[in-house]
């Protein structure tokens, strides 16, 4: 009868309700407080830990005395009951949907067992949640105040070391993030600016610088490009005067050959000419030599005729 009516209680109770303001999660040891407010037990004691002042989280009432908490039995099985329904259902509906964190990704921090792809990470609540977890960031009114930004691991590194509050302020004095307590305590004379304002102008600025880098890289470009352009110019143009170059020589050679052969045949048919020509003077001296020769020898023969004769009277 029990089981039944806590079923039906479950039911009737949002998701948020049994969820701890302190760790947005499920109850774990669930205790509640004077005024009504219920939190996980490890959450609120160690919340009055670091505190000042015992103070409910909720409505901010204040207690005099740190209020002796005890589990609250019926609470912890409700909230028993309705995680397991929650889990039968999210396993059905949403494992189609949502991934499985892979290697590089931002798992969610609250899923038990596969860890899923984280969707948003809280600021405030240094956790990082998927698309079921993230529901109640959504919807709980408590809750809508916290801020979101993209998943992102270490968390930690969000809150102030000192006074464990978020880095929701940027000190332009000293260029830093601090949260809200360090400006009061510990840099009061100092210039503070909301830090996702200081976010927003610094990529602003970074936005601007990298439009100009962007500039400055395609002017680079272009004046690589140019400089190839004209390389490849001066390239074609000596290829073109080279070719140019040799054909003229070539054309210069066979000129000079055709020349050389001309000259050639021109002194060979000069040599040939002079040769009959001189075999022709050759051949009338010759005959002038025989005629003369026989001539000497007619005369030679009457001069020793007439010796004899005038020897012999």
């Amino acid at each position: 009868m029990m089981s039944a009516d806590m079923s039906a209680a479950s039911c009737l109770l949002s998701e948020d309700q049994f969820l701890c303001s302190i760790c947005l999660d499920d109850f774990t040891d669930p205790v509640s407080t004077p005024c009504g407010h219920n939190f996980c037990k490890n959450c609120i004691s160690k919340h009055w830990d670091i505190s000042d002042r015992c103070q409910c989280p909720v409505c901010k009432k204040v207690f005099e005395t740190r209020p002796e908490l005890h589990i609250n039995t019926f609470i912890s099985d409700v909230v028993s009951q309705f995680r397991h329904e929650t889990q039968q259902k999210s396993t059905s509906s949403s494992s189609s949907e949502q991934q499985a964190a892979k290697p590089g990704e931002v798992p969610c921090d609250i899923c038990t067992g596969t860890k899923l792809k984280a969707l948003k990470s809280c600021l405030v609540c240094l956790a990082s949640y998927c698309q079921t977890h993230l529901e109640p960031h959504l919807t709980a009114s408590c809750l809508k105040r916290h801020q979101l930004i993209d998943p992102e691991e270490n968390l930690e590194s969000r809150m102030c070391m000192k006074h464990d509050k978020p880095l929701e302020l940027f000190c332009k004095t000293d260029q830093t993030c601090v949260c809200m307590l360090c400006s009061v305590i510990d840099y009061k004379t100092h210039e503070f600016a909301p830090l996702r304002e200081e976010c927003e102008g610094k990529k602003a600025e970074l936005g601007k610088t990298e439009a100009k880098i962007q500039q400055m890289i395609q002017k680079r470009r272009l004046k690589i490009q140019e400089i190839k352009e004209s390389v490849k110019m001066s390239k074609d143009a000596a290829d073109r005067e080279k070719a140019e170059g040799v054909q003229v020589f070539t054309t210069l050679k066979k000129t000079l050959r055709r020349r050389q052969n001309e000259l050639i045949k021109e002194i060979e048919e000069k040599q040939e000419t002079t040769e009959k020509q001189a075999e022709g003077f050759i051949k009338d001296l010759e005959q002038e030599f025989s005629e003369l020769m026989r001539w000497s020898s007619s005369h030679a023969l009457k001069i020793t005729s007439t010796s004899s004769k005038a020897s012999h009277p």
